[in-house]
């Protein structure tokens, strides 16, 4: 049954570590290939391993001069909504640009182009700093660059919260179509924070996987996980009242049925340990849904094969969730995008309940003894039914995505 207050999915786009565009990241995940690699960018990083997208040649994607103008995180964020838009079906010549939104999330907006001109600035002159090291770096460009594409004159917005900020912009949204300031909105995330500096930053909290092997690195709750694989990426979502889409006689790839948004208020990096945070914000996305937590078949999880990370989540989804749905991390395959995160996993539970199956949680062979959930080891068969898309963050973030399919 569809409630008055659902949210159809219309329109789909990926930019991911696993290929360019759904069916590539699908396929990828759905594969278990692991995307990461070492990277010449981070050769003198304390860990130069990291999953970037294969093939991604923004001039090609979006012509020589523009892709120049731009940084890579709105690069990405652009070519994920063309394939959204275009996936739509729908007339962006023939809209009301008025009635159009667009909230992407992002954790760190154009850090690669920061770090380069801050380099101009040390090691040449002043004066020859780009006049576009603003329009490029600030996060705000990618909802920008998204509206001016396609003429979205409606509410623009970037978000950060950090590695929950894809799913974020997702549920702000939601609530914008519920609230009737939309007609449609193009949400997602996108983060290009592959840069030395930042991940110097990662490096040296400790968070990133030191393994020789990129391949086995990022191993989501596995008893050998020693941290995640940074990388890139981008998806954008088509969002619109179910009731509008189905007038309109548009293909539904899914539906958002719920949100929930909390705050740990604990640590501005560990996640606070009796989960309560997490737990509220399934709480919160459930009851949005109108639904129940034996409704739940799948789940999505943050997962990012950080020891603390993986630990603390899989002991409040065995607390919230005794019935054991079938748990998988797609991190193992395509690494942590960070902001961009929330969104393209979004996009694979909602492509989870459209093929019926399970991606397998890639590298995870032997389960941490204290982590007692169903881990998806291997691509299994799953039912229709309510689906949860977890996406955590830094400073205690915490965002819950309830979906289901058309």
């Amino acid at each position: 049954m569809a409630g008055p207050g659902d949210v159809a999915v219309t329109g789909l786009g990926l930019v991911t570590p696993g290929g360019i565009g759904v069916e590539a990241g699908w396929a990828a995940v759905l594969a278990g290939r692991s995307a990461a690699a070492h990277d010449p960018v981070l050769a003198k990083n304390p860990v130069s391993i990291s999953c970037r997208v294969p093939g991604f040649d923004p001039e090609a994607l979006l012509g020589g001069r523009r892709a120049h103008r731009l940084d890579r995180f709105v690069q990405l964020a652009l070519v994920a909504a063309k394939e959204a838009v275009t996936d739509a079906g729908l007339d962006t010549a023939a809209w009301d640009g008025a009635r159009v939104g667009v909230v992407i999330g992002s954790a760190g907006g154009g850090a690669e182009t920061f770090e380069a001109q801050h380099r101009v600035l040390l090691e040449e002159n002043p004066a020859w700093v780009s006049p576009l090291l603003l329009p490029m770096h600030l996060s705000n460009m990618a909802a920008g660059q998204v509206a001016m594409e396609f003429g979205a004159r409606g509410p623009n917005m970037v978000v950060a919260t950090a590695c929950a900020s894809g799913a974020t912009a997702i549920g702000i949204a939601r609530d914008l179509l519920a609230r009737d300031r939309c007609d449609i909105v193009l949400a997602g995330g996108t983060e290009a924070l592959l840069n030395p500096v930042t991940m110097a930053g990662f490096a040296r909290m400790g968070a990133l996987s030191k393994r020789d092997d990129p391949a086995a690195a990022s191993r989501p709750f596995d008893i050998d996980r020693d941290g995640f694989v940074g990388a890139e990426g981008a998806a954008v979502l088509v969002l619109e009242r179910l009731s509008d889409a189905r007038a309109a006689g548009r293909r539904v790839r899914g539906r958002v049925l719920g949100y929930g948004a909390t705050a740990d208020a604990h640590h501005v990096t560990s996640p606070d340990p009796d989960g309560r945070g997490v737990r509220a914000a399934i709480d919160a996305a459930l009851a949005e849904a109108g639904a129940t937590t034996g409704d739940v078949v799948h789940v999505n999880a943050h997962g990012t094969s950080t020891p603390l990370n993986d630990l603390v989540e899989a002991q409040v989804l065995a607390r919230v969730l005794p019935h054991r749905p079938l748990v998988t991390s797609t991190k193992g395959v395509t690494g942590h995008m960070m902001g961009a995160a929330g969104a393209a996993e979004a996009v694979f539970a909602l492509l989870t309940m459209t093929h019926g199956v399970v991606p397998p949680t890639a590298n995870t062979t032997m389960l941490d003894p204290r982590i007692d959930i169903d881990v998806a080891l291997a691509a299994t068969p799953v039912s229709q039914g309510l689906v949860l898309s977890n996406s955590f963050g830094f400073g205690g973030q915490n965002a819950v995505l309830a979906l289901a399919a058309a």
